[in-house]
């Protein structure tokens, strides 16, 4: 009961519905355009109650085959100056498995899951789309759409994948099985934000070649430029991905040259650097056309999701 409570305040007081909110995109209707970037629910474990902060869609994992502890801890620290997150987890998670059984038990069929896949740390790069094959196939029947994560900093070699061949061969074998099954299911690249003018010319030409239904804009940077906190500390926590603030303005770059690049001829979910009303909007009018939230709502809240669609609404956007 009190439970149940909980839950109906929580969506008094985050959920926004509005019509001017809907977006259908890549075939798929969402209540809202303000999602979670996967690495918040891993494992598929809190979607059910994430729901109720006002997000119109939410994406699980990275899912790997197998379940795998990630890095060793520590692993993840705030950096406070920055309002930032520093992070090499290195896809810890329970495996695609785990994953399904809770996917199983989804409470409201409407709400947009998307399946963030990766490869396990073992697997060599060789084999990395067997990896990916594997967990897209378990994972087809229970979410909405698919990320093909190949840009996190935090497994050994992964980002080699994002290089044109290797890249355009596994978007390749995804999407000969997806045009396979009886209805297939939106697959999305989720790319790095460090990435140069002519690799992402490489990215728009391997989405336009491969037909896959968009990019995400952008995952966590190797970069260490013009932050707040002390390089000593910065140094001293270590290797890892930087999330928050200071990705605001590149993730926006990102976006604006991708979607300016390509004339409009895919959709791309921008994320990072989110941290107010005006950090989204101005992702929206850079070219995207769903937005996600990671390090931002760990800072702000789930106001945030609430104060976002209100602008929205607002600048009927």
């Amino acid at each position: 009961m009190k439970f149940n409570l909980s839950k109906t305040l929580f969506r008094k007081a985050y959920v926004v519905h509005h019509p001017r909110l809907e977006r259908e995109v890549f075939g798929l209707k969402f209540q809202n355009p303000v999602g979670l970037a996967a690495g918040f629910d891993k494992n598929a474990a809190y979607f059910n109650d994430l729901e109720h902060c006002g997000f119109g869609f939410i994406e699980i994992g990275t899912l790997t085959p197998k379940p795998q502890f990630g890095n060793d801890k520590p692993r993840l620290f705030r950096l406070k100056k920055d309002e930032a997150i520093l992070n090499r987890m290195g896809f810890n998670n329970y495996g695609v498995d785990v994953a399904v059984e809770k996917l199983k038990k989804r409470n409201n069929p409407n709400l947009i899951i998307g399946g963030n896949i990766g490869k396990n740390k073992n697997t060599p790069n060789e084999n990395a789309t067997d990896d990916y094959i594997i967990s897209f196939q378990k994972l087809f029947p229970y979410v909405d759409y698919f990320v093909v994560n190949v840009s996190s900093p935090n497994t050994p070699n992964l980002r080699d994948l994002q290089e044109k061949e290797p890249l355009k061969v596994l978007l390749s074998e995804l999407q000969k099985l997806n045009t396979e099954k009886e209805k297939s299911k939106p697959i999305l690249l989720k790319i790095a934000p460090d990435l140069t003018d002519s690799q992402l010319d490489d990215i728009i030409e391997i989405v336009e070649e491969t037909k896959i239904a968009g990019v995400i804009a952008t995952n966590t940077t190797i970069s260490r430029e013009n932050l707040k906190t002390n390089p000593e500390v910065v140094n001293q926590l270590g290797a890892g991905g930087i999330s928050g603030k200071p990705l605001t303005k590149r993730s926006t770059e990102v976006i604006r040259y991708l979607h300016s690049k390509s004339k409009g001829s895919f959709p791309i979910i921008g994320v990072g650097g989110i941290h107010s009303a005006d950090d989204a909007i101005a992702k929206l009018k850079a070219g995207a056309s769903l937005i996600q939230l990671y390090s931002g709502f760990i800072y702000e809240g789930p106001s945030l999701v609430k104060k976002i669609n209100q602008r929205i609404i607002k600048e009927n956007l």
